[in-house]
């Protein structure tokens, strides 16, 4: 986990999500932990990296690590229903 002394306040009705950096992923294989950053969430962002390259990495102050992702939060009602339709694809998931 990195810490990046970086704090945000997001507007009501969004979320924020952390994302790779193209080149850092494909050329030194760093990907970003994905989560969610709340809108009401005002501490600091750290970011969780992982390393699927063969070296070691250090980063240091500056580095661009990762990229904020800042989207809205839909307003959907949800439905409670007894049983669900089976779609045509059934309950096989993951390909």
């Amino acid at each position: 986990m990195v810490e990046t002394s970086i704090a945000i306040g997001l507007p009501e009705g969004t979320y924020g999500s952390l994302a790779a950096r193209s080149g850092m992923a494909s050329k030194i294989g760093i990907a970003v932990g994905r989560g969610v950053i709340d809108a009401d969430y005002t501490g600091e962002v750290k970011v969780i990296l992982c390393n699927h390259g063969k070296g070691d990495c250090v980063f240091k102050a500056g580095d661009r690590i990762a990229q904020l992702i800042i989207e809205k939060v839909p307003n959907a009602d949800g439905l409670e229903v007894d049983d669900l339709e089976t779609p045509e694809r059934g309950k096989s998931g993951f390909g």
